[in-house]
């Protein structure tokens, strides 16, 4: 197996660490430098080039990726929009880079098992964190769309009335979507409507058994619960994977209502094989499944087949 650097870039924090014969090292943490994106450009080449030599570089931006560039369309908490990511750390790294949306790698994570082979065909992750993240894998393939920029999952509509028709869009994340109504920042309005701290105190007052704690993760699990239903019957998929910072933290008190009310929605006969499941890969998954998307595409590089496929490396 090669020597692949993965890299998760969050709002707040970096993490970096290289995957060689399975084995994924250490990670190392810094805070995101977000000044500006020669900032936050130097501080990737700095952090990767000390993790040389290596044979591909895989990065996981919280963004609207265009894969085929390596460049962000859309990006809210880093400041890489518009920024040739790709095609900069190449030059000056003097090795492959591959760069993509951070719920996309984290599924690629989840698609494969401890030994770094894929061990599930047909996988959707929902990263639950500050957002809604979505990740796809399809027949062992990362499912991209047409640009290279799916799946936005987080942007799916739950619910909205449309008794008079659509209304007014009111910008982006829309209400009535998964993203406005499950992410992290819908708990921390549940958890202060019941005179709670804030979201993750609401978890630990749940997992204290605090009735008001419970009530929240059942009502965030039963909307995020919906947007699995939605996932189950477009996909019919071999897992769904719940992961990101809210959702690995709360687990099965946010999966248990979740699973119970994708139930009543998922069409019968649809999803009879389908394990909803918290990530296994907890807060690695970022920089597991950089690394791991980065040995893919290389190797679809070197072999001249379509990029993506997700054969282990």
């Amino acid at each position: 197996m090669a020597r692949l650097i993965g890299v998760d870039v969050g709002g707040t924090k970096v993490a970096l660490a290289a995957l060689e014969d399975a084995r994924l090292g250490e990670a190392t943490v810094r805070p995101t430098e977000t000044s500006s994106p020669e900032a936050l450009v130097d501080q990737l080449v700095e952090a990767i080039s000390e993790q040389l030599p290596a044979e591909a570089v895989g990065i996981g931006i919280p963004s609207v990726v265009d894969f085929a560039q390596g460049m962000a369309r859309s990006s809210v908490n880093i400041p890489l929009e518009n920024i040739a990511l790709r095609q900069l750390l190449r030059e000056r790294l003097g090795i492959p880079v591959f760069v993509d949306n951070d719920a996309t790698v984290a599924a690629v994570a989840e698609a494969h098992g401890p030994d770094a082979q894929v061990d599930v065909r047909h996988l959707v992750m929902l990263t639950v964190g500050t957002g809604v993240g979505g990740g796809i894998v399809i027949d062992g393939r990362v499912y991209r769309g047409a640009t290279g920029a799916g799946a936005e999952l987080g942007h799916i509509v739950i619910g909205a009335d449309l008794q008079d028709g659509a209304p007014e869009a009111e910008g982006f994340p829309q209400p009535g979507s998964l993203e406005r109504l499950a992410a992290g920042r819908a708990l921390d309005r549940l958890a202060a409507d019941r005179g709670l701290t804030d979201g993750p105190g609401a978890v630990a007052a749940a997992q204290r058994g605090d009735e008001a704690g419970l009530e929240c993760l059942s009502i965030l699990g039963e909307r995020l619960g919906i947007g699995i239903a939605n996932v189950i019957n477009t996909f019919d998929p071999d897992v769904v994977v719940i992961g990101g910072g809210a959702g690995s933290a709360a687990g099965e008190l946010l999966l248990e209502p979740a699973r119970r009310a994708a139930a009543r929605y998922v069409l019968t006969g649809v999803g009879t094989a389908t394990e909803i499941r918290v990530a296994r890969y907890g807060p690695e998954a970022g920089v597991l499944g950089a690394a791991l998307m980065a040995g893919l595409e290389l190797r679809a590089e070197h072999d001249g087949e379509p990029s993506s496929n997700l054969k282990g490396v």
